[in-house]
């Protein structure tokens, strides 16, 4: 037997079951040399479940939870956005009502000057409150529950010309003849009233309490666990709100409340009413920034919540993808170093091929 120094043997004839053996060995290396130059190229072990072996059980088990934590993760990425708008606005709310709350107190003076002056401010107030409650996240309204591609407010802009607002103004310019009972129980009335033409809604919003429930946001955040993410601007998420005059919703309340220091005037300073209206306004409006305060609160904690839950399925997902990865990828460092080696063999292949097409019986009996 002559003994070749790749490592391959030939028989003393050269014969076509020399070459054929050879042949046989060049395609496997060649084969193997394919899958691991698929493998550099890609990380990966096999294209297919089926090149995976015994790994592909492990695979096809955890690629979909995988898939399902990235959706929830996408979901809590969505809303949290959203969330931040709408703690951001309700703290200006709260604090635009906390303000005019306080200032209420200047009106027991009964300066003349003092009452226009915060009678103009409200109006001004009311429509920054009408704004903020048509605050959006990207192209969504984050305080219209599921009906978030219409404003939650219609005439945002132009509410002193509503039919909300003209309608308080009314009320309250009848004080006199009407008595601050009844006037007080007219704005109210008002304020609650879901009426097209009446209620500064959006016909969505514009409902009871008990229908609106049906719009309010909620997230799959988990297997079977929703969370609600958002506030409606016409009822309390969470929030009871109490008091002798309420609405049952803070917004209603603090639009009530700005509409009515607004629509005061001075002329009404010596009305006998107008020192219960007032205090009306005051124990509104502080009625109102009580119950914010609760659902806001509640609201960060969904917050928090939610934020951690995040965390916890990104580092549920870092495993499981360990574990596919684990059967997936390649160790790249092993892939090129057999690569680099299987290419050699395929070379030596190569040349003891071209050398047995040369090779002839007399020329291996003369060496």
């Amino acid at each position: 037997m002559s003994t070749i120094a790749t490592g391959f043997s030939l028989p003393a004839t050269s014969g076509s079951g020399a070459r054929g053996s050879v042949i046989g060995n060049a395609t496997q290396v060649r084969d193997r040399l394919d899958q691991l130059t698929r493998q550099a190229s890609s990380g990966l072990v096999a294209d297919t479940y089926g090149g995976l072996g015994s790994g592909a059980a492990t695979s096809l088990s955890l690629r979909p939870a995988i898939t399902r934590i990235a959706a929830w993760q996408a979901n809590i990425d969505a809303v949290q956005g959203r969330m931040a708008v709408t703690q951001s606005s309700l703290a200006q709310i709260s604090g635009i009502a906390a303000d005019f709350r306080a200032r209420t107190a200047d009106l027991n003076g009964l300066s003349a000057t003092m009452i226009d002056s915060v009678a103009a401010s409200a109006r001004d107030a009311l429509r920054s409150v009408a704004g903020l409650l048509n605050a959006r996240q990207g192209d969504q309204y984050v305080f219209a529950g599921q009906d978030s591609a219409n404003p939650p407010i219609p005439q945002a802009d132009a509410i002193l010309n509503s039919g909300f607002y003209t309608a308080i103004a009314g009320a309250i310019g009848g004080l006199s003849g009407n008595g601050a009972a009844a006037t007080i129980a007219a704005s109210r009335a008002i304020a609650t009233s879901n009426a097209p033409g009446v209620s500064p809604f959006s016909t969505a919003l514009s409902q009871p309490p008990a229908a609106l429930d049906a719009l309010a946001v909620r997230v799959p955040v988990d297997d079977g666990r929703t969370e609600p993410v958002g506030i409606l601007a016409s009822a309390n998420a969470e929030a009871t709100s109490t008091g002798a005059t309420t609405t049952g919703s803070y917004m209603r309340d603090i639009l009530r409340g700005l509409a009515t220091l607004g629509a005061l005037d001075s002329t009404q300073m010596n009305d006998p009413g107008f020192a219960d209206v007032v205090a009306d306004a005051r124990d509104t409006l502080a009625g109102a920034v009580s119950a914010l305060n609760v659902d806001a609160g509640v609201l960060g904690n969904r917050q928090a919540a939610i934020a951690e839950a995040h965390t916890r399925m990104g580092d549920t997902a870092t495993v499981l993808q360990g574990q596919v990865s684990d059967v997936e990828d390649v160790d790249m460092a092993a892939v090129l170093s057999r690569l680099s080696l299987t290419q050699t063999q395929l070379q030596a292949s190569y040349q003891l091929l071209a050398g047995l097409q040369a090779l002839s019986l007399t020329k291996f009996l003369q060496g």
